[in-house]
């Protein structure tokens, strides 16, 4: 990677490339190329690609001498260990066109490594110690060092592929290295959070801004589906981090006027921000009683600080009968209702009301699937909320039949997302 000065037009560009088989073979997912973007984006680095390469020398020396090509920054992470299918060493070499060298510093740190733990270094440990000729050695976090080698006008960083190694060595050494090349801008990205609304609702709403920023080159629109949620995100970036925040708040202040009720928080403040604001401010406390989210909504809850203020506590009421001993529901109302209804969660948010003595009772019960229930499809919510003046609103809501989880999480979001504009309501109401 070529020193640039700040004044390129241009960000530098970047590409990640992580090694190992079992990426490929469904055994193991790669949570580091998603943590080293985040990381690299902040500095104004535009990550082009993400690459997933097998231990094969042949495959990886393929991929390197393209990313080198076409980028001015490729990040390797995997393939740095001891065994014989770690072979980025090697490959990184061959596409350099230089051979490897021992070094022995880092021979006599690895076996400095295994005599403080009272062992004699494994033999083939030493290979670790071989890095290609002109190679910036990184220090080592465990036995494996990263290095540096400049490819063409490309700079190639090879990190360990254990994330809390990768993780450490890169904010300690890669970052600053990167900064001290130059060249680089500050990248900001703010998030507009809504809830309640689909996809194409929010992004039809947001299209004239998002017209109009088409051609900004410091100014990028974007939406994501996310946990029952839709997040548009606005990235800024400019030759510094206030300076790009200068630049998305005028964005995030339209799009909140553009959204209205949709939005339920920013960055990463969600609807339990809110809530915990209406609370406070109105004097009330809350308690939930939970079924298809097994504590979900309680767990949402506890992020805000100063949670305990507020929030009494809550009750997992999954099977059928514990919605009577614990909340109080009539078994007349169950047997004649089933477990999933809109008057069984009335029924349980104004029992855990009752049972904690709050004066706001939130509940929850679905089907999660992956079958139906009492005539109920995979994916219907049923919410109930008892406000402190004891009004009760009840709300069934049909998420995708999407798998277990998803619609657990989804049914997390739409509770908090109708508690928040009922608390809302009655907070103008009062």
């Amino acid at each position: 990677m070529r020193p640039r000065d700040t004044a390129d037009a241009d960000p530098l560009t970047a590409e990640i490339i992580a090694v190992g088989s079992e990426l490929l073979l469904g055994d193991g997912v790669d949570t580091n190329s998603a943590w080293l973007s985040g990381r690299l984006v902040a500095l104004g680095i535009d990550v082009r690609r993400h690459t997933s390469v097998g231990d094969d020398d042949a495959d990886l020396v393929t991929a390197i001498s393209r990313a080198v090509d076409e980028h001015d920054l490729v990040i390797i992470t995997g393939g740095l260990g001891p065994t014989q299918d770690d072979v980025t060493r090697a490959a990184v070499a061959r596409a350099a066109g230089v051979g490897l060298e021992r070094r022995d510093d880092l021979a006599d740190g690895i076996r400095r490594f295994w005599a403080e733990r009272g062992r004699d270094v494994p033999p083939r440990d030493l290979v670790q110690a071989d890095v290609p000729v002109g190679a910036v050695v990184l220090t080592p976090v465990g036995t494996a060092p990263g290095f540096t080698l400049d490819i063409g006008g490309a700079l190639v960083v090879c990190l360990p592929g254990v994330p809390g190694e990768m993780r450490v060595m890169t904010d300690a050494q890669v970052l600053r290295l990167l900064q001290r090349r130059g060249g680089l801008q500050a990248t900001v990205t703010r998030v507009v959070r809504t809830a309640g609304a689909a996809e194409s609702a929010v992004a039809h709403r947001c299209a004239a801004l998002a017209e109009r920023l088409d051609d900004a080159r410091d100014l990028q629109l974007s939406f994501l589906a996310a946990g029952g949620e839709v997040q548009v995100r606005v990235t800024a970036r400019a030759t510094d981090r206030a300076a790009a925040e200068a630049l998305a708040a005028p964005i995030i202040d339209e799009l909140v006027a553009v959204l209205g009720p949709w939005v339920v928080g920013l960055d990463d403040q969600g609807a339990e921000h809110l809530i915990a604001r209406h609370m406070r401010e109105h004097g009330w406390t809350l308690s939930v009683a939970e079924s298809i989210t097994g504590g979900g909504v309680g767990a949402r809850l506890v992020t805000v600080p100063g949670a305990s203020d507020w929030f009494a506590g809550g009750v997992i009421v999954y099977a059928t009968q514990v919605k009577s001993l614990l909340a109080g529901v009539p078994h007349r109302l169950l047997d004649d209702q089933g477990p999933v209804s809109e008057d069984i969660a009335g029924a349980l948010a104004a029992g855990v009301r009752h049972r904690l003595d709050t004066d706001v009772g939130l509940a929850v019960v679905g089907v999660a699937g992956p079958t139906t229930q009492g005539g109920r499809e995979v994916g219907t919510v049923c919410l109930g909320v008892v406000l402190a003046d004891g009004t009760r609103h009840t709300r069934t809501v049909a998420l995708p039949a999407l798998a277990r989880a998803d619609v657990q999480r989804r049914s997390v979001t739409v509770a908090l997302d109708l508690l928040r504009r009922r608390l809302a309501r009655a907070a103008v109401a009062s």
